[in-house]
């Protein structure tokens, strides 16, 4: 698509919000009309009590008043439609113009302390890489795109991403029908609640299932006994006889019938909603190996997922008809709740170990019109080359992704360069370049573009220590807490992938002897296990580090002047050692007496 995604989501948004308008106008013509039929009515109806007129012409206005609430309802449902899309192109023109932090899901539940780079690179909470990403519309795909940030993907499967999202990157419109599939429900979908549901073990043994058609027998002959002694004056002694057998059963199975009923609640609505959004993506068609590959799992024996969890919804919903209070003596006679019962049971039998990987599937596509909806509104970011090979990391002009406005970098780590140790003054970009190359890594591990020039990189296990943090409930300094995260990462050192390590200001909570003499054996450490990444530090006694590391260290910095009173950045990293500092500077621009 050659339109610029900004002129392109105008465009819809204008779409629908005529659209909004025409189907309000009409909404009002059809209410003004149904006043008017209800009035007509009253006024026939009051023609034919003075015996003005047949009272067999309320039959008209009736009609019409029925057929004025089926198209009222086709109105309101296009009305409903059309603002929702137009709410949906309005949040996309807000991202385009870096107005989305605080508006989306910032996935926090998925959070975790413990991970090695989720906090310190910003991969979840408000305004972070989770919220920019996720335009996904099910609890299953929130999931997968969570733990692919998470986790570093292979080459192969990072590979395959990336064919998937260049082919979806342009279908604007399956993106937008899966945003706007059935009713907006007030819960998303839960997996772990459906798994759990689909797989459980069978409530109803072989022999209830076999009675079925002697239920559904009983059943019809128990309703007509009740009719035949309500309307046409026969014995109440069979239909008397017939409830009690009725109870009876009920009686027996009742604990299994609570457990149907009971288990089924919450996973009917949100297999409604898997059905719908199934339903969407078997009908689009793909040429990707990968969505051949999950567009092929969305089927079941004798059809497809969507077909097979409609049925299921039609006899949640038919089951259900046992609330209504007129009904009930009716459907109890029927036995009706527990010959629907029965059939959910078997259903579950049939189909429950086919829902996970239904799941998967379903979040896995999802997920992918996700990420191609971020490559979508940034044309100018770039696929990176994932290959296989000695860990790696080379890229040209890198810039943060979640940065509106980023002065880009190089930065290449390889066989000859293993580690860059990073000094500068205070705010001249130290930190937001290992976020950058840490962002990017994580872009380009899911199947996302990234924000550089050009990226050539190996799958990488990311570690980090640019967020961490004292505890005063756990008793923890920052110092000690720091050591923690870093033997977490000499621990992933020497795994495979191998290990590219970010550290902020490296022990910098102690003395600067101990911390030149520390944190040159970590590097030497992470070295030997053949771990690669980038070390900052405001200590100058460190930069000398590189020296005795050897050939696989070297020196870079930032650096900054102050014009007329002011700090004044240029964000460019430069080859060696920073040769001044601004701490000085800062204080006396502030007021303080130094």
């Amino acid at each position: 698509m050659d339109t610029p995604p900004a002129q392109e989501y105008a465009r819809r948004l204008q779409l629908h919000l005529d659209a909004a308008a025409l189907h309000d106008r009409r909404d009002a013509a059809v209410a003004a009309a149904r006043v008017a039929v209800f009035g007509a009515g009253v006024v026939i109806a009051w023609m034919a009590f003075r015996d003005n007129v047949s009272a067999s012409y309320l039959g008209i206005p009736a009609v019409v008043f029925v057929a004025l609430l089926v198209v009222h309802e086709r109105i309101n449902r296009a009305l409903e439609r059309s603002r929702r899309a137009a709410a949906l192109y309005q949040r996309a023109i807000e991202r385009l113009a870096n107005r989305w932090a605080g508006q989306g899901r910032p996935g926090t539940e998925f959070a975790d302390e413990e991970h090695p780079y989720a906090r310190d690179l910003d991969i979840f909470g408000r305004g972070s890489l989770h919220e920019l990403l996720c335009t996904v519309r099910t609890a299953p795909a929130e999931a997968t795109l969570a733990r692919w940030l998470k986790t570093p993907a292979t080459v192969a499967q990072a590979k395959a991403r990336q064919e998937a999202v260049r082919e979806l990157r342009n279908r604007l419109d399956l993106r937008e029908d899966l945003a706007l599939v059935g009713p907006e429900l007030q819960t998303s979908l839960d997996a772990v609640l459906l798994r759990t549901w689909a797989t459980a073990p069978a409530v109803f043994p072989p022999s209830w299932r076999a009675l079925q058609p002697l239920l559904a027998v009983l059943g019809v002959a128990a309703l007509g006994a009740f009719i035949h002694a309500l309307f046409l004056g026969g014995s109440w002694w069979p239909a008397g006889i017939l409830a009690l057998v009725d109870w009876a059963v009920y009686r027996a199975a009742r604990p299994r019938l609570i457990r149907v009923i009971g288990a089924l609640n919450r996973p009917g609505e949100h297999l409604r909603l898997l059905a719908l959004v199934a339903e969407r993506l078997e009908r689009e068609s793909f040429q990707a190996p990968l969505l051949k590959e999950l567009h092929g799992a969305l089927s079941s024996e004798g059809g497809t997922a969507s077909a097979a969890i409609s049925r299921l919804a039609r006899r949640t919903e038919l089951m259900q008809l046992q609330q209504n209070q007129l009904l009930l003596p009716f459907l109890f006679l029927l036995l009706w709740s527990l010959q629907f019962a029965i059939q959910i049971d078997r259903w579950r039998g049939a189909h429950g170990a086919s829902v996970p990987r239904w799941l998967e599937s379903v979040g896995a596509l999802e997920t992918l019109c996700a990420l191609a909806c971020y490559a979508y509104e940034h044309p100018d970011d770039v696929f990176p080359d994932v290959v296989d090979g000695p860990p790696r990391f080379a890229g040209e002009g890198l810039a943060h992704p979640l940065l509106p406005r980023c002065v880009p970098n190089d930065v290449r780590l390889d066989e000859e360069t293993r580690v860059i140790i990073i000094s500068g003054s205070n705010m001249s970009g130290k930190s937001t370049l290992l976020r950058t190359v840490g962002t990017n890594a994580v872009l380009a591990m899911c199947g996302a573009p990234v924000r550089a020039q050009r990226l050539t990189l190996t799958p990488l296990a990311i570690g980090a220590t640019l967020r961490v943090e004292d505890s005063l409930q756990e008793g923890r300094s920052r110092f000690f807490a720091e050591l923690t995260r870093l033997r977490q990462l000499m621990d992933m050192a020497g795994n495979s992938p191998p290990l590219l390590f970010l550290l902020d200001e490296i022990l910098h909570g102690t003395n600067s002897h101990d911390r030149v003499v520390g944190a040159e054996a970590l590097m030497v450490a992470f070295l030997k296990r053949g771990a690669l990444g980038l070390v900052t530090t405001h200590d100058l006694a460190l930069a000398s580090a590189a020296e005795r590391i050897g050939p696989h260290a070297v020196n870079m910095h930032f650096q900054d002047e102050m014009v007329q009173g002011k700090m004044v950045f240029d964000y460019r990293m430069r080859p060696g050692v920073v040769t001044r500092s601004n701490a000085l500077e800062l204080m006396r621009s502030l007021g303080l007496e130094v």
